[in-house]
């Protein structure tokens, strides 16, 4: 049998070897911090008992409470440790604060010194028996807990929708009692001081004066030290870029393209499948956006949607959920049509079967999505009980754990479609170079996101939080991000803008920066989740070197536009995705906007302290993901659908609306509502306190209250003029699937491409 002739690589080794040396050390770090992770969580006690030996509540209520408070899905509604949504309170901060008071008004009056010298004293001593596993509460801590009991059985016991959540949501007393059990000892472990240290377990957060909780030394100081390493190492990486051109993209202003019409271009069974994917993604969008104006209009008027109690049909914690969900969703869904279009024409042919594949992955993606959206409502409305068909209760992990499988099981399966279709060219190609790296990325999104499986309800709170930051994080912002970079230059490859050997230089500054800052990253996510301080600060100081790496490669698309330009006056070699590409620059604008800039202005420790769960982190999560992945998203569906939608039923006229809608509908989102909301609101924490600033009632305040209706003509626009044509667009694609040239097991490429075959 003869061998086949590899081409060669294409790439130096000092890359290589710089990329992996990066990923070893980066996770190599992360395997430290996840032992101290575990070792110096804050304990939870066997009992918590009163001066007098009177249990109070056990280690079993902790759990018990944290299940019914993710079960019930609480977390989509308030927050914990600052983790989660931000209508209701964060129950550690307003238990902390309700507790405070309380015991000072057992010891005496609001103004008396002593009375809130005795309150601290009480709250910052630990008086965890680590042999014992007893925690003793003093008695006024003890009378503490059972007026916050009252408060929480009158709270959750609302029959009506003033909160936002279903009227009676919880009104078993046994059950309050265990969910008041476990804000307590959230409480605990944000008040008393870590053992060996001046401060909690939690690094002093929430700010809370009534028991002396302030910023530590390690905020300030690694506040100072994550601003000075991001001024240091951007001056560092622009020196670099601007004397050696590391890219090699100066001087591509004089290229000629030449463009195949799409009519010409021939498809395969599979890539005609696509257009279902892209179909179903438009209407998961459209949904995500109607049930995410619904938990706006929340914010906006707590109990009338225009006339309709809302919360006896779709609560708060339901809407956000289904917000939060289905934007993983679709934009998953585009990424896999994207991915089973791409590969043949990288490969060059398809195996006979890869459309009867890609349907059953579609198939098998809609039973996720609708089983998994019916479990959460299921849950949460209490119509159903247990984690498995139900409600997780995480926040970007609410689905069910058999949901959470059956979709990791069916990302894997994508990614063995993507092998089958690649496998010839990967036989042919050495190891890492853009098909490997291609396949390698795809295998990286179900092996990331099947890392939140060690994220169990039952678990310690702490340990459940790292965890499912390394898909909030990790999946997210790193490895998806690396298969985002690798989709924009392969198809920058494949449209004759960059050459090969560049856009592989590309992808491995991409795995460089991304690596040397978003892996350690991560942990500017657990600041104050109950993890050691140095989780603070290489959190923070290697969040620092996330520069936004795919910023670089989108500059290249202003020249592509200009060329594109060109080209439209020749009706021989007319540039069919101008709209395909403006929302590739789009995806670079907001990557600096929303992930960088807002994402680095909440990630400083100091400013997180007094921000963390507010309007700011909003802000940064709808510029980021939107604005990066979903305006991705979109992007890749208008790439592939021009080639499914015959030229003559082709129009982009709807594409330039939907552009120029979802843009200047994010950028109302962001700047008219979101971003003023978010700076007044941390203004009003520091000011005043971080628990006043998430109550009920100061969200509902006449200037929050205006600038939240202000918003409503954004929000319209987004979705009428934004996603409505994209679902029009995809309704197209459907209804002209397989009208273009269809081969059955080859495809002819799209552009006539030099074959690179040296390495420099």
């Amino acid at each position: 049998m003869q061998e086949i002739q590899k081409r060669p690589r294409m790439i130096t080794n000092g890359w290589i070897q710089a990329a992996g040396l990066v990923l070893l050390v980066g996770f190599f770090i992360m395997g430290v911090l996840t032992y101290y992770t575990y070792n110096d969580e804050p304990p939870i006690p066997e009992t918590v008992q009163d001066a007098s030996g009177r249990v109070l509540f056990t280690r079993a209520d902790v759990l018990a409470g944290q299940g019914i408070f993710l079960s019930n899905g609480l977390m989509e509604y308030g927050s914990i440790f600052g983790h989660g949504a931000y209508l209701g309170p964060d129950f550690t901060a307003e238990y902390l604060h309700r507790a405070a008071l309380s015991s000072i008004d057992f010891y005496g009056k609001l103004d008396s010194d002593s009375a809130r010298k005795r309150t601290i004293e009480d709250f910052k001593t630990n008086r965890y028996n680590t042999v014992s596993g007893t925690l003793l509460y003093t008695d006024a801590q003890a009378d503490a807990f059972e007026r916050c009991r009252a408060y929480y059985t009158d709270f959750f016991g609302e029959p009506t929708t003033k909160f936002g959540l279903r009227p009676s949501a919880i009104t078993n007393p046994e059950q309050i009692r265990q969910l008041v059990a476990f804000f307590s000892w959230t409480a605990w472990a944000a008040s008393t001081a870590r053992p060996g240290h001046s401060y909690s377990y939690t690094n002093n957060w929430p700010p809370e004066s009534l028991v002396d909780n302030h910023p530590t030394a390690d905020a300030i100081v690694w506040s100072v030290l994550s601003l000075a390493a991001l001024l240091g190492g951007t001056g560092l990486l622009l020196a670099l870029f601007g004397r050696w051109n590391l890219m090699g993209w100066h001087g591509r202003e004089q290229q000629h393209m030449f463009f195949r019409a799409p009519d010409e271009v021939t498809l395969t069974p599979a890539q005609n499948a696509c257009a279902w994917f892209f179909f179903v993604m438009a209407a998961l969008f459209l949904v995500q956006t109607m049930v995410g104006a619904a938990s706006e209009h929340y914010r906006a008027d707590l109990q009338n949607f225009f006339g309709i109690d809302l919360g006896r049909i779709l609560p708060f914690n339901v809407v956000r959920t289904w917000h939060v969900q289905l934007s993983i969703f679709w934009v998953s869904t585009s990424y896999l049509a994207a991915g089973i279009f791409l590969t043949p024409i990288i490969s060059g042919r398809e195996p006979r079967g890869q459309k009867t594949l890609a349907y059953g992955l579609l198939g098998a993606l809609t039973i996720v999505v609708v089983g998994s959206l019916f479990g959460e409502m299921a849950g949460i409305q209490n119509w159903m009980h247990g984690i498995w068909l139900g409600n997780q209760g995480f926040e970007y992990l609410d689905l069910g754990r058999f949901w959470q499988i059956l979709l990791i099981i069916g990302l894997f399966f994508w990614v063995l479609i993507l092998y089958r279709g690649l496998r010839n060219r990967l036989d042919s190609e050495h190891v890492t170079n853009m098909p490997w790296l291609f396949f390698f990325s795809a295998l990286s999104i179900p092996a990331f996101y099947a890392v939140g499986l060690l994220a169990h309800p039952g678990q310690h709170f702490t340990t459940t939080e790292f965890w499912r930051f390394w898909v909030v994080h990790l999946w997210v912002e790193d490895f998806l991000e690396l298969f985002t970079t690798i989709l924009v230059a392969y198809l920058f490859v494949l449209l004759g803008v960059v050459q090969e050997r560049t856009a592989l230089r590309m992808i491995y500054l991409d795995v460089i920066l991304y690596s040397a800052g978003g892996i350690v990253g991560t942990m500017h996510h657990v600041y104050f989740s109950g993890v050691p301080a140095m989780h603070m600060a290489l959190g923070a100081f290697f969040s620092a070197a996330e520069v936004i790496p795919l910023t670089f490669l989108t500059l290249e698309a202003w020249s592509f536009l200009q060329l594109g330009a060109i080209q439209q006056s020749n009706p021989v070699t007319r540039f069919p995705h101008r709209w395909a590409v403006m929302f590739l620059a789009a995806v670079g604008f907001w990557n600096f906007l929303g992930a960088g800039v807002f994402g680095f202005l909440i990630n400083l420790p100091i400013v997180s302290y007094y921000e963390i769960g507010t309007a700011l982190t909003a802000n940064h999560a709808h510029a980021s993901m939107m604005g990066v992945y979903g305006m991705l998203s979109v992007g890749l569906a208008l790439f592939c659908l021009r080639y499914i939608i015959p030229e003559k039923h082709w129009s982009d006229r709807p594409a330039q609306i939907s552009f120029w809608s979802l843009n200047l509908g994010l950028a109302w989102m962001v700047f008219a509502t979101l971003f003023p909301l978010g700076i007044i609101q941390l203004y009003h924490s520091i000011n005043v306190s971080y628990y006043d600033a998430r109550t009920l009632k100061y969200i509902g305040s006449r200037t929050n209250e205006i600038l939240e209706w202000l918003r409503l003509p954004g929000d319209v626009v987004f979705i009428l003029g934004g996603v409505l044509p994209i679902l029009y667009i995809c309704f197209l694609g459907l209804r002209y699937i397989g009208a273009s040239v269809t081969a059955e097991q080859s495809t002819r490429g799209l552009f006539e491409i030099a074959t690179e075959t040296e390495v420099e």
